[in-house]
């Protein structure tokens, strides 16, 4: 795994993460988790299944309890807090709407819940229904709404109270493709409306790279990296992040020199790296940056050239993904070119092609045990 150049505690901000661990038996789900979160940033945790985030969510809420670690909010030391005692409102896959009670009252519920005076609360409710565009809909029940807008309610009721930080977990996983899209660009929209510090708890890539400030990418428990969405496509900081967010062909290889390696008994060049002669590494390049040689075989840019015949060819909308395997190793590669692209009329199942792969676009990792 990566060690991730976490950001060192900073006491300037709204959220800290320290040496959070939290174990089920002889299982640990979170193993020594640190982070910290400015006010109004929205965070993405991103991994798969059975990865922790989940389990890292609850904590944060209280929901769990942590075996070891610390969380303070907002300057406040909230590890051993009741959810109660938490300043946070949540959204979860499932709305957890009551089905009883009309979507005005379902908004309202956290605040008669504390003794606010009617006249406030019915204001409150109107101005958050009409912010989720469900201003006309109060007086329906959960069941007469669809999923998307029993989704918005949800997130209305969570903002009900003006909480600090706001969590949502997998809160678009039961919707349709097309809702979906849509409702992530409403809830992108209203946080940084309301500007509340926001968590989401995701497994779909597409999501976090869309609507993240920051992504917390993880795996078995533990932070492989924290950055930008770019910075977590365009510079991963592990093969996991490499091959976890978006398409990406990874080699295994041998470090020959500082600029040189060995795979399947062949010699390539190497982008600038700081292994060692004789370790095993990593290399990996994305789809979009393989491309077919100079017709002269003078490709300007630096970079590795290879033999490679074309197995399929999948339509993807607007580009194709290029599948071949190269004819110096039994590993497929895969190439991204959009459909109007002349080479990619040429193409066909069979056809052999020489690739070229810049090394300015390749990232090179040690190899995991």
């Amino acid at each position: 795994m990566h060690d991730e150049p976490q950001r060192p505690a900073d006491p300037t901000a709204y959220l800290q993460v320290s040496q959070a661990s939290k174990r089920f038996g002889g299982f640990t789900a979170l193993d020594a988790v640190s982070f910290h979160i400015q006010a109004g940033e929205f965070v993405c945790f991103l991994g798969p299944s059975g990865c922790g985030k989940t389990t890292l969510l609850r904590c944060i809420a209280g929901l769990e309890s942590l075996s070891g670690g610390r969380i303070v909010q907002a300057g406040r030391d909230i590890t051993g807090l009741p959810p109660a005692a938490r300043d946070f409102g949540i959204v979860f896959q499932s709305y957890a709407l009551f089905p009883n009670l009309s979507v005005g009252e379902n908004v309202a519920f956290g605040l008669t819940s504390v003794g606010q005076q009617r006249q406030q609360v019915a204001a409150r409710v109107a101005e958050l229904l009409a912010l989720v565009g469900l201003g006309s809909e109060a007086a329906k029940y959960p069941g007469q709404l669809s999923g998307g807008q029993q989704q918005r309610v949800a997130l209305a009721r969570a903002l009900a109270p003006s909480p600090g930080l706001l969590l949502l977990d997998e809160p678009l996983s039961a919707l349709d493709a097309k809702v979906r899209l849509r409702l992530r660009r409403e809830i992108k929209r209203l946080q940084r409306q309301v500007g509340v510090t926001t968590i989401m708890v995701t497994h779909d890539q597409e999501e976090a790279l869309t609507m993240a400030d920051r992504i917390l990418v993880m795996n078995q428990g533990r932070v492989e990296q924290i950055g930008t969405p770019a910075q977590v496509y365009d510079e991963p900081g592990s093969p996991f992040v490499a091959d976890f967010i978006g398409a990406t062909n990874l080699f295994n290889a041998t470090v020959l020199s500082p600029s040189a390696a060995q795979c399947a008994g062949v010699e390539l060049p190497l982008p600038a790296h700081t292994h060692a002669t004789g370790s095993p590494i990593v290399c990996a390049i994305r789809p979009e940056h393989v491309r077919i040689d100079a017709p002269d075989g003078a490709d300007p840019e630096p970079g590795v050239t290879l033999q490679a015949r074309v197995v399929e060819i999948e339509r993807l909308g607007s580009f194709s993904r290029v599948h071949l395997l190269a004819n110096t190793d039994p590993a497929e590669i895969a190439m991204d070119m959009r459909d109007g692209d002349a080479a990619a009329g040429d193409l066909t199942p069979g056809r052999t092609v020489t690739l070229h792969l810049p090394l300015r676009q390749m990232r090179v990792f040690a190899r995991p045990s």
